[in-house]
């Protein structure tokens, strides 16, 4: 699967009672089937890439998507060659990739941590999300008026213990030092955002849920010249090309097939399983 994992709202799961959701006809999952929202728009970026394939004859016919939402490899085979043809990404140019580095030079910063810990109010398949942001928005307010001040074991750990869907909701939800690398991408855009210290101000969206967020301490680490990273700043942005490239290509092929009982304008970045 290939994917741009940002912090994104959760959404609520697709009703088992409604239609079924199509592309073009073909149906993206079983009758009754309840899919969260992602779910259906990451099938849905797909069948609207296999039919492409087809229609582009990259692809037999003849080939068939089965019920739950799997393409055969020989499907997914074509979709990574009509991909390679129709996405195309410029290789960054030095100019690009300096003004990237010292936009973000902090992201490329060598033992840069942060000591954690973390509330999360976890999003299940068929949960109410109005209902789950009011719980963690009520903890987090809670916690931020009893136990602001980062020190301490009390009222953020008692939370941790008791509404955290973590296994570290045990240790009042320390997660011990971390590097960007050990969190979700999501996770490490807010937790080595700033230099402050204490509780976020705002929860933190992942693909776990939602978070309450503590920040204990941090180090911040060594700067890298950018003659050091020069390879990792290229990468970055021939991904964030790429990203934009294929989420342009899923809009013009959405905008002419018929579609049923997805959101696809809803989705922040193409899911390609």
């Amino acid at each position: 699967m290939m994917t741009d994992q940002t912090s994104t709202t959760p959404r609520p799961a697709a009703s088992a009672d409604g239609p079924v959701a199509s592309i073009n006809g073909i149906a993206l999952h079983a009758p009754g089937a309840s899919l969260s929202a992602e779910d259906l728009r990451q099938r849905a970026c797909t069948e609207l890439l296999r039919q492409e394939a087809q229609a582009t004859g990259l692809l037999s016919q003849d080939d068939a998507v089965g019920a739950d939402g799997i393409v055969s490899e020989v499907a997914s085979d074509a979709i990574d060659a009509l991909i390679a043809q129709q996405v195309v990404v410029p290789e960054p140019t030095q100019q690009a990739c300096e003004r990237h580095y010292q936009a973000h030079e902090a992201r490329y910063r060598t033992g840069e941590k942060v000591h954690a810990r973390h509330i999360l109010f976890a999003l299940t398949q068929g949960m109410d999300v109005v209902k789950l942001r009011d719980r963690a928005e009520a903890c987090l307010l809670d916690v931020r008026c009893h136990d602001g001040s980062g020190s301490g074991s009390g009222g953020f750990a008692r939370a941790a213990r008791e509404f955290s869907n973590c296994p570290s909701g045990a240790d009042g939800g320390d997660l011990g030092w971390l590097t960007r690398d050990e969190v979700a991408p999501e996770l490490a855009r807010e937790l080595f955002a700033q230099a402050q210290v204490g509780v976020l101000p705002r929860l933190v969206h992942s693909r776990f849920g939602l978070h309450v967020v503590e920040i204990l301490a941090r180090e911040p680490g060594r700067e890298q010249p950018f003659s050091a990273v020069r390879g990792a700043v290229a990468m970055a942005l021939r991904q964030h090309s790429f990203v934009t490239a294929l989420r342009q290509y899923l809009q013009l092929l959405a905008g002419n097939a018929r579609i049923v009982g997805v959101d696809l304008e809803a989705a922040d970045t193409p899911l390609v399983q």
